[in-house]
Order: structure tokens, then C-alpha cells, then sequence
């Protein structure tokens, strides 16, 4: 729909002024409470991290991308980079259908989670969107609002992964974050107190083709290629 049809629509519609009108004491209504499955996520499960294909639909020219952490606001943000740039890994598959690929990362894992005193056992899962930041396009996912999906212990001794999500205890009383805290959220500057992460691809360098070590996976429900397993360092 054109803008020129978006605004004789809208002229079409009885609108009621209203000035006395307010946010103030307005909760915006977490994205985690409504159904996501075409919303970008990222996802972290027994030792392994992934995005959806989502993230690779958004941006489906991007080939290398750049993990990047911040302690201090528990932000992480997914970025598009060029191959030669430092630390950057491959998020999606080389082959003619491109979908994401998962990244083992035993040393990115254990350090999340000990950062946000996470249990290792469950799967958590990040809402998250892709935003431009200083001329930049990339994804941001908050650490602190994550779906959980409890893995607990059957009578038969094996863990049983739930499909239905939890969430933090402090959810429970409320909606969301107001709107000022909700507009304050939305501002991110990707160089602003954030770790980068690399992923160092394990396998042998061929005499022909230079070591790459950059080969990962991001996907919710692939598994990594038996004959290459990449890892964090």
C-alpha cells in the first residue's frame, strides 16, 4: 500500500481528539505473550546457540556475522560483517537452500549462563529485532527476558523437556516495562561496553584452501554437520 493510499484510508476513518490522553502508567505488553514464530530469536540449549530462520530471512545477502556481548546491560547483539573482519563466523549454510546453522560454544555457553545464573539443563530462548544503530543494521536480543523451557527429571531418571515456555518471576505482576523504560530499552550503540566473540572452526587445513576457521551454526532444531564442529574460543 502506497503512502498516497495509507493516507486517504486514514482520512476515511472517524477519528475522536482527544488531548487529555496519557502514557504515563501504561505497560507495553511483553512480545514474549503473543505468538512469535516469524519474530527473530536466538536460542541457547545444551551447549549450543542458534537463531532462527527468521534472522536469515531478514537478511538474506548477509553471509558473516560478529556475536557481541554486554555485560553491564545483559544485551546481546548479532551484526553483519565482512568474512576478513576479526572474529566474524558464517550463520547460515553454503549450500543452493540457505538456512541457519548451529555453533557449539562450550566457553560462550558456560559464561552466559553464569553471567545471568541461568540453569544449564533448560533451553533458553531470546525475542529479538533487527534495528539500525549508527548507520548499522543488527539484531539485539535481551538477556534478561528469556523464555525458559524447563528439562525435568521422569520417574524413570531421563529429562524430559517441556514445550511450554516459563518465564521470570517478576513477570508474573505485570504486563511489561512502562513506556519510558520500554523507549529507553530501544537505544543501543553496539560499541558501548560489548564483548565481541569469535568462532574458531575444528578441522584440518588443506594444502589448496587456507584455514577458515569460521564455520558455524545458528538453528533451533538442525544438527551440526558430524565432519565439522565449531567451537567459541
Amino acid at each position: 500500500m502506497s503512502e498516497n493510499e495509507t493516507k486517504r484510508r486514514t482520512a476515511d476513518i472517524e477519528i475522536v481528539e482527544d488531548d487529555s490522553f496519557s502514557y504515563e502508567g501504561f505497560q507495553v505488553v511483553r512480545g514474549e505473550f503473543f505468538s512469535h514464530i516469524y519474530e527473530p530469536s536466538f536460542t541457547l540449549n545444551q551447549n549450543k546457540v542458534s537463531v532462527n530462520m527468521a534472522c536469515i530471512r531478514k537478511l538474506p545477502e548477509v553471509e558473516y556475522v560478529q556475536a557481541l556481548v554486554n555485560p553491564e546491560t545483559k544485551k546481546l547483539a548479532i551484526r553483519p560483517c565482512r568474512e576478513e573482519e576479526k572474529d566474524s563466523f558464517r550463520w547460515c549454510s553454503t549450500g543452493k537452500k540457505i538456512s541457519p546453522k548451529q555453533v557449539t560454544c562450550k566457553i560462550f555457553f558456560g559464561k552466559i549462563f553464569a553471567l545471568m545464573g541461568w540453569n544449564p539443563n533448560h533451553r533458553y530462548k531470546l525475542l529479538g529485532k533487527l534495528i539500525r544503530s549508527n548507520g548499522e543494521l543488527l539484531f539485539t536480543f535481551d538477556l534478561a527476558n528469556p523464555e525458559i523451557y524447563e528439562r525435568k527429571v521422569n520417574e524413570d531418571g531421563k529429562l524430559k523437556a517441556s514445550r511450554t515456555p516459563v518465564y521470570p518471576e517478576d513477570w508474573k505482576n505485570q504486563f511489561g516495562l512502562s513506556v519510558e523504560e520500554h523507549q529507553r530499552n530501544l537505544q543501543v550503540n553496539i560499541f558501548d561496553g560489548y564483548s565481541i566473540f569469535g568462532v574458531k572452526e575444528n578441522r584440518k587445513a588443506s594444502a589448496s584452501a587456507p584455514d577458515r576457521n569460521k564455520e558455524s551454526e545458528v538453528s533451533e532444531h538442525e544438527q551440526p554437520d558430524s565432519a565439522t564442529t565449531s567451537t567459541l574460543y
